[in-house]
Protein backbone atom coordinates (compact mmCIF):
# COMPACT_ATOMS: atom_id res chain seq x y z
CA UNK A 1 0.00 0.00 0.00
CA UNK A 2 1.40 3.27 -1.30
CA UNK A 3 1.91 5.63 1.66
CA UNK A 4 2.48 9.65 1.13
CA UNK A 5 5.81 11.17 2.22
CA UNK A 6 5.53 13.04 5.81
CA UNK A 7 6.02 16.55 5.95
CA UNK A 8 9.07 16.09 7.36
CA UNK A 9 10.76 13.95 4.67
CA UNK A 10 9.64 16.70 1.93
CA UNK A 11 10.74 19.80 4.16
CA UNK A 12 14.33 17.82 4.44
CA UNK A 13 14.15 17.28 0.70
CA UNK A 14 13.25 21.41 -0.01
CA UNK A 15 15.64 22.50 2.34
CA UNK A 16 18.10 24.08 -0.28
CA UNK A 17 15.69 26.10 -2.19
CA UNK A 18 13.62 27.18 1.58
CA UNK A 19 17.11 28.59 2.52
CA UNK A 20 18.05 29.98 -0.32
CA UNK A 21 14.49 32.02 -0.08
CA UNK A 22 14.96 32.79 3.24
CA UNK A 23 18.52 34.14 2.84
CA UNK A 24 17.27 36.24 -0.67
CA UNK A 25 14.15 37.53 1.96
CA UNK A 26 16.85 38.23 4.89
CA UNK A 27 19.30 39.97 2.45
CA UNK A 28 16.69 41.89 0.25
CA UNK A 29 15.16 43.49 3.89
CA UNK A 30 18.18 44.44 5.54
CA UNK A 31 19.14 46.21 2.60
CA UNK A 32 16.38 47.98 2.32
CA UNK A 33 16.63 48.85 5.96
CA UNK A 34 19.90 49.95 6.03
CA UNK A 35 19.53 52.13 2.98
CA UNK A 36 16.21 53.17 3.79
CA UNK A 37 17.36 54.31 7.26
CA UNK A 38 20.12 56.05 6.08
CA UNK A 39 17.93 57.62 3.25
CA UNK A 40 15.53 58.55 5.96
CA UNK A 41 17.93 59.91 8.41
CA UNK A 42 18.72 62.62 5.77
CA UNK A 43 15.35 63.42 4.48
CA UNK A 44 14.13 64.15 7.65
CA UNK A 45 17.20 66.25 8.99
CA UNK A 46 16.53 68.43 5.70
CA UNK A 47 12.96 68.32 6.32
CA UNK A 48 13.34 69.87 10.02
CA UNK A 49 16.19 71.92 9.47
CA UNK A 50 16.51 72.95 5.35
CA UNK A 51 15.56 76.13 3.65
CA UNK A 52 12.72 75.43 1.41
CA UNK A 53 14.65 75.06 -1.59
CA UNK A 54 15.89 72.19 -0.05
CA UNK A 55 12.67 70.90 1.61
CA UNK A 56 10.62 71.00 -1.30
CA UNK A 57 12.39 67.66 -3.39
CA UNK A 58 12.62 65.50 -0.49
CA UNK A 59 8.85 66.76 0.26
CA UNK A 60 7.95 65.39 -3.07
CA UNK A 61 9.79 62.05 -2.53
CA UNK A 62 8.35 61.53 1.10
CA UNK A 63 4.69 62.16 -0.54
CA UNK A 64 4.63 60.44 -3.09
CA UNK A 65 6.16 57.50 -2.27
CA UNK A 66 4.07 57.28 0.70
CA UNK A 67 1.19 57.48 -1.31
CA UNK A 68 2.32 54.53 -3.56
CA UNK A 69 1.31 51.06 -2.66
CA UNK A 70 4.47 49.18 -2.37
CA UNK A 71 3.33 46.61 -4.68
CA UNK A 72 2.70 49.08 -7.44
CA UNK A 73 6.27 50.69 -6.49
CA UNK A 74 8.10 47.66 -6.47
CA UNK A 75 6.09 46.94 -10.27
CA UNK A 76 7.03 50.33 -11.27
CA UNK A 77 11.16 50.00 -10.58
CA UNK A 78 11.18 46.74 -11.79
CA UNK A 79 9.73 48.08 -15.48
CA UNK A 80 10.66 51.61 -15.25
CA UNK A 81 14.37 51.94 -14.74
CA UNK A 82 15.21 49.76 -17.55
CA UNK A 83 13.21 51.44 -19.65
CA UNK A 84 15.21 54.86 -18.70
CA UNK A 85 18.40 52.59 -19.60
CA UNK A 86 19.27 51.40 -16.05
CA UNK A 87 19.64 47.89 -16.78
CA UNK A 88 19.08 46.07 -13.37
CA UNK A 89 18.29 42.82 -12.16
CA UNK A 90 14.31 42.07 -10.77
CA UNK A 91 15.97 41.38 -6.94
CA UNK A 92 17.77 44.71 -7.19
CA UNK A 93 14.85 46.72 -8.53
CA UNK A 94 12.56 44.73 -5.46
CA UNK A 95 15.42 45.94 -3.19
CA UNK A 96 15.68 49.63 -4.97
CA UNK A 97 11.48 49.85 -4.66
CA UNK A 98 12.14 48.82 -0.83
CA UNK A 99 14.44 50.98 -0.34
CA UNK A 100 12.53 53.96 -1.12
CA UNK A 101 9.44 53.15 0.20
CA UNK A 102 11.44 52.67 3.94
CA UNK A 103 13.56 55.95 3.46
CA UNK A 104 9.85 57.89 3.15
CA UNK A 105 8.63 56.09 5.82
CA UNK A 106 12.05 56.84 7.93
CA UNK A 107 11.99 60.47 7.19
CA UNK A 108 8.80 60.83 8.67
CA UNK A 109 9.90 59.29 11.73
CA UNK A 110 13.17 61.24 11.89
CA UNK A 111 11.23 64.69 11.07
CA UNK A 112 8.53 63.79 13.74
CA UNK A 113 10.85 62.86 16.24
CA UNK A 114 12.71 66.33 15.76
CA UNK A 115 10.11 68.63 15.93
CA UNK A 116 8.83 67.15 19.58
CA UNK A 117 12.20 68.06 21.10
CA UNK A 118 11.80 72.01 22.00
CA UNK A 119 13.68 74.14 19.91
CA UNK A 120 14.80 75.82 23.31
CA UNK A 121 17.63 73.42 23.29
CA UNK A 122 18.97 74.41 19.98
CA UNK A 123 19.03 77.33 21.23
CA UNK A 124 20.80 76.68 24.08
CA UNK A 125 23.67 74.79 22.51
CA UNK A 126 24.72 78.06 20.43
CA UNK A 127 24.32 79.95 24.13
CA UNK A 128 27.22 77.39 25.08
CA UNK A 129 29.69 77.95 22.01
CA UNK A 130 28.11 74.28 20.43
CA UNK A 131 27.99 74.67 16.49
CA UNK A 132 24.81 73.27 14.40
CA UNK A 133 26.07 69.69 13.74
CA UNK A 134 27.40 69.23 17.20
CA UNK A 135 24.10 70.41 18.59
CA UNK A 136 22.58 67.93 16.60
CA UNK A 137 24.97 65.04 17.65
CA UNK A 138 25.25 65.58 21.02
CA UNK A 139 22.10 67.18 21.59
CA UNK A 140 19.42 66.71 19.47
CA UNK A 141 19.43 63.08 18.19
CA UNK A 142 20.43 61.31 21.15
CA UNK A 143 16.54 62.36 22.12
CA UNK A 144 15.20 61.45 19.07
CA UNK A 145 16.54 58.30 19.08
CA UNK A 146 14.32 57.18 22.30
CA UNK A 147 11.25 58.40 19.97
CA UNK A 148 12.34 56.98 17.11
CA UNK A 149 13.21 53.20 18.11
CA UNK A 150 10.13 52.13 18.37
CA UNK A 151 8.29 53.22 15.50
CA UNK A 152 11.63 52.40 13.37
CA UNK A 153 11.14 48.66 14.48
CA UNK A 154 7.38 48.71 13.28
CA UNK A 155 8.48 50.07 9.78
CA UNK A 156 11.45 47.59 9.23
CA UNK A 157 9.24 44.38 10.35
CA UNK A 158 6.44 45.88 7.37
CA UNK A 159 9.73 45.86 5.12
CA UNK A 160 10.22 42.14 5.45
CA UNK A 161 6.56 41.52 5.29
CA UNK A 162 6.24 43.81 2.25
CA UNK A 163 9.55 41.61 0.74
CA UNK A 164 7.02 39.04 -0.02
CA UNK A 165 5.94 41.32 -3.26
CA UNK A 166 8.82 40.46 -4.91
CA UNK A 167 7.79 37.32 -5.83
CA UNK A 168 5.55 39.30 -8.69
CA UNK A 169 9.05 39.85 -10.58
CA UNK A 170 9.91 36.30 -10.29
CA UNK A 171 12.40 37.20 -7.25
CA UNK A 172 13.66 33.81 -5.92
CA UNK A 173 12.55 35.06 -2.10
CA UNK A 174 10.87 32.80 0.82
CA UNK A 175 7.20 32.77 -0.46
CA UNK A 176 7.74 32.06 -4.12
CA UNK A 177 10.40 29.02 -2.81
CA UNK A 178 7.54 28.14 -0.63
CA UNK A 179 5.03 28.06 -3.47
CA UNK A 180 7.39 26.28 -5.96
CA UNK A 181 7.80 23.30 -2.68
CA UNK A 182 4.11 23.52 -2.24
CA UNK A 183 3.67 22.74 -6.09
CA UNK A 184 5.64 19.75 -6.18
CA UNK A 185 4.78 18.35 -2.96
CA UNK A 186 0.76 19.39 -2.66
CA UNK A 187 1.27 20.27 1.12
CA UNK A 188 -0.21 23.93 1.62
CA UNK A 189 -1.20 24.59 4.81
CA UNK A 190 2.33 22.68 6.57
CA UNK A 191 4.73 24.68 4.21
CA UNK A 192 3.19 28.30 4.55
CA UNK A 193 2.87 27.67 7.93
CA UNK A 194 6.32 27.02 8.35
CA UNK A 195 7.17 29.96 5.62
CA UNK A 196 4.99 32.18 8.53
CA UNK A 197 7.51 31.08 11.33
CA UNK A 198 10.41 31.99 9.20
CA UNK A 199 9.36 35.46 8.90
CA UNK A 200 8.25 35.60 12.53
CA UNK A 201 11.57 34.68 13.48
CA UNK A 202 12.96 37.48 11.33
CA UNK A 203 10.44 40.29 12.69
CA UNK A 204 11.32 38.99 16.35
CA UNK A 205 15.41 39.21 15.71
CA UNK A 206 14.75 42.92 14.70
CA UNK A 207 12.61 43.32 17.68
CA UNK A 208 15.26 42.18 20.07
CA UNK A 209 17.49 44.11 18.14
CA UNK A 210 15.08 47.05 19.13
CA UNK A 211 14.85 46.63 22.69
CA UNK A 212 18.75 46.05 22.71
CA UNK A 213 19.29 49.86 21.10
CA UNK A 214 16.44 51.19 23.46
CA UNK A 215 18.48 49.37 26.73
CA UNK A 216 21.22 51.37 25.41
CA UNK A 217 20.11 54.48 25.26
CA UNK A 218 17.39 54.63 27.46
CA UNK A 219 18.39 57.59 30.53
CA UNK A 220 18.92 56.14 33.76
Amino acid sequence: MYESPSWLHELWVARDTLWAGFQASVYVSALAIIFGTLIGIVAGLILTYGKFWMRAPFRLYVDLIRGTPVFVLVLACFYMLPALGWQISAFQAGAVGLTLFCGSHVSEIVRGALQAIPRGQLEAGKAIGLTFYQSLGYVLLPQALRQILPTWVNSSTEIVKASTLLSVIGVAELLLSTQQVIARTFMTLEFYLFAGFLFFVINYAIELFGRYIEKRVALP
